[in-house]
């Protein structure tokens, strides 16, 4: 068996940098959990990127901007699988996190994003 020795390619980061919006994820942080009416929230208050949103790739997280605020226990179920997380809670993440694109203080920075 032959082994690629070259070295690989270096991704640029630009593409990271252009998703990437720290002061949007800071203000999720600091909403309830989005799944709180269900109760059993538990653990600080995160922004849990929805990968199924679209526009996630190699070595790609998605945009800052498909994030809602989960607290740790419910951030960790959704790891465990979106679409179980999303029928248990019935919640549509994607539009959830649209809503709270289109309620952020931030949301100059991505108004014109595609």
């Amino acid at each position: 068996m032959r082994v690629d020795t070259r070295p690989r390619r270096q991704n640029s980061g630009k593409a990271a940098i252009e998703r990437s919006h720290l002061p949007h994820l800071q203000w999720l942080r600091g909403r309830p959990c989005v799944v709180a009416a269900t109760g059993g929230c538990e653990g600080r208050m995160e922004a849990a990127h929805v990968d199924h949103a679209g526009g996630k790739g190699a070595s790609l997280k998605v945009a800052d901007y498909k994030a809602v605020p989960l607290c740790q226990g419910h951030h960790a179920e959704l790891h465990r699988g979106a679409k179980t997380f999303e029928a248990k809670h019935r919640i549509d993440l994607v539009t959830a996190a649209a809503a709270y694109a289109a309620k952020s203080p931030h949301r100059g920075r991505w108004a014109n994003v595609a």
